[in-house]
């Protein structure tokens, strides 16, 4: 038993020192704030849309969370063996007592976030078969109407409108305003797509002019990839930079280096329609020509023919040959009727031959019972006294037994 020294009074619960430890983490200006550098191991993101990970240099290792609303702003996706820069508060998890940061925001280190989102959403699309060329959409030759999303202030759109005006003002223009850049841009360029997709244009236009990496990020984000990827009318990415390409680049059905290049893409120059109309017409002319030659020599040639220059002839042919299949036919017919009519006699002579009343006719007679019409055929069947009926060739008799002689 502890003797009254005062110690009992300082004995706390795990939960009174877990909590105290926290609160003086917590409370610690120089770790709330933090700044962390290591290596990202045994990463997990869990189902719920929070992440796991190990942060761990040469020496020592460090747990660290990362809670969904944290990380769903992140450009690129934490992996294993990553080098990483993260910032956050360091803090105890009270079910383990376990200390722990957690992180708030994390960038790679030794390369740009941007760059990284970049390489990942790439080859990431490119796996699940976005930039296939087979799946492209062919672009119309002559469209009637373009849609165009993109700013509605940007030189882009001037662009576009000038060279529609210089090479084919008939062609109409349908505008999507967007934002091209900064927070909100890709779901005002996604929309953009959406609307122009309900409405009636042939093809659309998507870009913007020139910029820095952060300024063509839009375009570069995974959202605005999948709208352009099921879009059913074609699309052709127009984001001003000759030499990168965007993700927009990749799965668009075409891809144009500056919005004016787009332009000069899917608008055809009207003079050069207007050759190519001609020469269409003189192509169909000259075809039709020769297909009324052809048929005018083949005509030609049939009247040649003697069965035409002597139509009558011919017809007086086919009808002489008609008489006699005509004739060959009625006496087919008369000499099978013959035959028939010969075949009959035979048979109806046969059966005379085979009749009971022939046999009647030469002086014999059929003898019955009068009551049941049994055929008698011996003396065995009869009593006397017994009737019968004896059938001749012109009548019948009934008579009744009055002697049984037998032969034997």
């Amino acid at each position: 038993m502890l003797k009254s020294s005062g110690i009992t009074d300082h004995i706390w619960s795990v939960t009174q020192v877990t909590n105290y430890l926290k609160e003086l983490l917590e409370t610690d200006p120089n770790l709330s704030p933090v700044m962390l550098k290591g290596e990202i191991s045994n990463f997990h993101h869990h189902s719920s849309g929070h992440m796991y990970f190990t942060i761990k240099d040469e020496k020592t290792q460090l747990s660290a969370v990362m809670f969904r609303g944290y990380n769903q702003g992140l450009d690129f996706i934490p992996e294993d063996g990553m080098s990483v820069i993260v910032e956050g508060k360091i803090s105890i998890y009270p079910a383990r007592g376990q200390y722990q940061v957690y992180v708030h925001k994390m960038q790679p280190d030794g390369i740009g976030s941007l760059h990284l989102a970049y390489e990942q959403l790439k080859e990431r699309l490119e796996k699940e078969g976005l930039f296939r060329e087979e799946l492209k959409q062919a672009i119309p030759k002559i469209p009637a109407k373009v849609g165009v999303v993109t700013s509605p202030t940007g030189a882009a759109i001037r662009d576009i409108i000038s060279v529609v005006k210089r090479r084919f003002s008939n062609v109409s223009l349908l505008i999507a305003p967007s934002q091209v850049q900064g927070e909100g841009a890709e779901e005002t360029l996604v929309r953009g797509l959406e609307l122009l997709n309900q409405s009636d244009v042939d093809v659309i236009i998507i870009g913007r002019g020139g910029g820095s990496i952060e300024d063509l990020w839009a375009f570069n984000k995974e959202k605005l990839a999948r709208a352009i990827f099921n879009s059913r009318v074609p699309v052709i990415s127009a984001v001003g930079h000759e030499t990168d390409f965007t993700i927009a680049d990749f799965v668009a059905d075409m891809r144009a280096p500056t919005p004016s290049a787009a332009a000069e893409l899917v608008v055809s120059n009207r003079e050069e329609v207007v050759k190519y109309l001609g020469r269409l017409y003189n192509n169909l002319n000259n075809a039709m020509e020769n297909r009324v030659n052809r048929l005018n020599d083949r005509l030609l040639s049939l009247q040649e023919r003697r069965a035409l220059r002597l139509p009558e002839e011919k017809i007086a042919e086919y009808m002489q040959r008609i008489d006699e299949l005509s004739m060959n036919l009625e006496q087919r017919i008369v000499d099978n009727l013959t035959k028939k009519q010969e075949k009959l006699e035979r048979a109806v002579g046969q059966l005379n031959s085979l009749s009971p009343l022939n046999t009647f006719a030469r002086g014999y007679s059929l003898a019955r019972k009068l009551d049941s019409e049994e055929e008698i055929n011996s003396i065995t069947q009869l009593e006397e006294g017994e009737k019968i009926e004896v059938i001749l060739k012109d009548g019948a008799l009934e008579c009744e037994v009055e002697v049984i002689k037998s032969e034997g």
